[in-house]
């Protein structure tokens, strides 16, 4: 049960939850994904601005509206306004705060992805699904490729430890198809992908064959709007920085730590396994510390 402090959904996931159910094209999601990720301003922000954030024209802000069954963006940026989505920004609470250049901006960035992360979590439902999904899948496949690889090494290392069968799929090929379907074949009823962008075509293709497989598919991606969203049972969405040459993940990566918490909880005798792994450990002088 929620406390107090948590019946009303953070700005965030009252936008989630108003775009959800709608097929969006990919600069729809675009648009999507910057209302998000600006919860705090979107109800506050003209169509010019909205597209300058997103990256697209300004009519296709208008056209995204109608998608969502507005008559235009106007009428959508009530609605906003109406969901009491919009709250002011603090302001710095002391002269350290001040963004004094790119480094200190991605660092904050991450920290922001990281709050909304935590407002999302406020609702355990979701991960707590996921967590019995995947507990109950013998073996369990875990999926990454290109930019996600390090999320799905990360997570199958440390879940190999508590889980009796864990598959990495971590590279791409004409193998990977055949490694879906002999984990199927095997036993597995679920998959867990980690996608992040830029998304990988053979990506959509490995989540169309575990599709086929009957595979239930969970997927933590940077977007509630990302095309993966299409071939997922479940998404858990996670966002990624944008401020550096290269994307950061401290999101996605804290946001499958949490998934493995969880899933620790719902397999048996988990907390025995995690003892004798130390004790081996131990007795092997594995580790320095």
């Amino acid at each position: 049960m929620r406390t107090n402090t948590e019946s009303s959904p953070a700005p965030s996931a009252r936008l989630l939850e108003l775009f959800d159910g709608h097929r969006l094209t990919p600069t729809q999601r675009r648009i999507a994904h910057a209302l998000v990720r600006h919860a705090a301003e979107a109800p506050f922000l003209s169509s010019v601005e909205v597209a300058e954030l997103a990256g697209v024209s300004q009519p296709s802000v208008t056209r995204f509206a109608v998608a969502l069954g507005y008559d235009g963006y106007p009428a959508l940026r009530k609605r906003l306004r109406d969901l009491g989505v919009g709250e002011p920004a603090a302001p710095p609470e002391s002269p350290s705060e001040v963004v004094r250049n790119e480094h200190q901006q991605a660092v904050l960035a991450e920290i922001a992805h990281l709050r909304r992360l935590a407002e999302l979590l406020a609702d355990p439902e979701p991960i707590v699904r996921a967590a019995r999904l995947l507990a109950a899948s013998r073996p369990l496949p875990v999926l990454g490729l290109r930019a996600a690889s390090a999320q799905a090494r990360g997570f199958a290392y440390f879940a190999a430890k508590v889980h009796p069968d864990i598959r990495l799929l971590d590279e791409g090929g004409s193998m990977l198809a055949d490694r879906i379907e002999q984990a199927a074949a095997a036993g597995a009823s679920a998959l867990l992908c980690f996608a992040l962008p830029r998304y990988p075509r053979e990506l959509m293709d490995a989540l169309t064959v575990a599709r086929d497989c009957g595979l239930t598919v969970l997927t933590v991606a940077d977007s509630s709007f990302a095309p993966v969203a299409a071939l997922s049972d479940l998404l858990l969405p996670a966002e990624v920085g944008t401020g550096l040459v290269f994307d950061t993940a401290c999101a996605p990566m804290v946001l499958g730590r949490v998934l493995l918490q969880s899933m620790c909880d719902e397999l048996p005798g988990a907390e025995a396994r995690l003892e004798s792994i130390e004790q081996s450990a131990a007795a092997r002088g594995l580790f320095l510390d």
